[in-house]
């Protein structure tokens, strides 16, 4: 009988051990190096923020020293750099008027992980918009992290401001503490207000002709005037009616600058006789950009065309005898003649007047001299005889002559 075959199982196992043990201490340095390697890449971390980017010094807690001493710890990793941002501001509604005055009210928000501190706030207006009474400064001593706060600034717009949005910068510049360091920063933040112009654009009413007649050409006018300080854009006129015709009841003016002026002219031609009613519409575009309309109703009497003259009227009045031509240098001759002839005549009167006032001198000188010559003769014993014969002669009276006053 063959006996049983037994296995040694005690040495067996005893070299399984000692494998394992062999294999344990082989790995064990390779171990604690890739440890320690995969310890060292975690701590050298790069931290980013909006100042840049910096590379943060590992922090080893444990000790350095072997005999007990306490070791040096690593510096503290600073963090990113902390903006302040406006979250929230009005303005009040709608858009603000030219020359208006308005709160700009604005709440500002630290985003940051640190407080900051000695924040000076700055508000700058621009070209559209200035300080209503006040300062454009203000201080916050300080604000932490996270922390919202608010701040309001009476403004007003300038009378000459642009229609559209006005710029405003709100500036902050602040002082902040990380990583056992102080240091500054300054950020600024813009916003927007929009601003418009009256509208002052002026359209007289129309003009209308007082003797429009059925058939006959007409005009009706509309003067304009820009009297805003924004320009106005895209004018246009359009009549509509009936009893009319026209070239283009549609006319484009385009753009009217500030101050600006013109005439809006339509020429039609009535086609029914009687009352005739119209509208006149104008639209255009504000500084604003907002669309604008305004209608202008027109009215007027259209008369009856003339009555037409018909060719035997016409013939009988060319037909008719008018005034010779002969006439008007004949009746002129005769005027002249005349008037030689009365001056002919005049002269001639005069002319003998003249000559019968000369011989009527002459006689009375003959006389005058004929009575002295006895005078001068005789003397003293004629004289009394010389005088009575004077006192005797009788008196000549002389007739006067025709045409001559006595």
């Amino acid at each position: 009988m063959n006996r049983p075959r037994t296995i040694a199982v005690k040495p067996i196992i005893t070299l399984i051990v000692l494998a394992a043990l062999i294999v344990a201490c082989v790995s064990a340095p390779v171990c604690a190096m890739a440890s320690g390697q995969a310890a060292a890449a975690a701590t050298d971390t790069i931290v980013a923020g909006d100042a840049g980017t910096r590379r943060a010094t590992p922090v080893d807690d444990t000790d350095q020293n072997a005999g007990g001493d306490s070791g040096q710890s690593a510096a503290p990793i600073a963090g990113p750099v902390p903006n302040v941002i406006i979250t929230n501001f009005t303005y009040g509604d709608g858009s603000v008027p030219a020359g208006g005055k308005f709160d700009l009210g604005f709440s500002f928000q630290n985003k940051g992980s640190v407080a900051v501190q000695n924040m000076v706030i700055g508000v700058d207006g621009g070209d559209g918009l200035t300080i209503a009474g006040g300062t454009n400064t203000f201080y916050v001593p300080q604000l932490a992290a996270g922390a919202t706060q608010s701040q309001t600034v009476p403004m007003q717009a300038l009378i000459d401001a642009k229609s559209g949005a006005q710029a405003v910068v709100v500036s902050f510049r602040y002082e902040y503490v990380d990583a056992g360091q102080r240091s500054s920063n300054s950020v600024d933040e813009k916003i927007s207000v929009p601003v418009s112009q009256p509208d002052r654009f002026q359209i007289n009413d129309p003009v209308i002709p007082d003797d429009a007649q059925n058939g006959q050409e007409s005009t009706i006018t509309l003067a304009y005037v820009n009297k805003g300080k924004g320009d106005i854009s895209n004018v246009e006129a359009t009549m509509d009616g009936k009893g009319f015709d026209t070239v283009s009841k549609t006319q484009y003016l385009g753009n009217v600058a500030s101050g600006g002026s013109g005439t809006i002219a339509y020429a039609f031609t009535p086609t029914d006789s009687g009352d005739l009613d119209a509208k006149i519409t104008v639209t255009y575009e504000d500084s604003d950009g907002q669309q604008k309309t305004k209608e202008f109703p027109v009215k007027l009497t259209v008369a009856e065309p003339a009555p037409a003259m018909d060719d035997t009227a016409a013939d009988m009045q060319d037909e008719q005898p008018g005034t010779p031509v002969w006439l008007l240098p004949t009746v002129a001759a005769v005027a002249i003649v005349a008037i030689v002839v009365i001056v002919v005549l005049v002269k001639r009167h005069r002319k003998k007047k003249r000559s019968a006032m000369d011989e009527q001198w002459d006689a009375w000188q003959d006389d005058q001299d004929g009575s002295d010559k006895p005078e001068a003769q005789g003397h003293t014993a004629e004289q009394p005889a010389a005088d009575d014969a004077d006192r005797q002669a009788p008196t000549e009276v002389i007739a006067p002559q025709p045409g001559e006053r006595s």
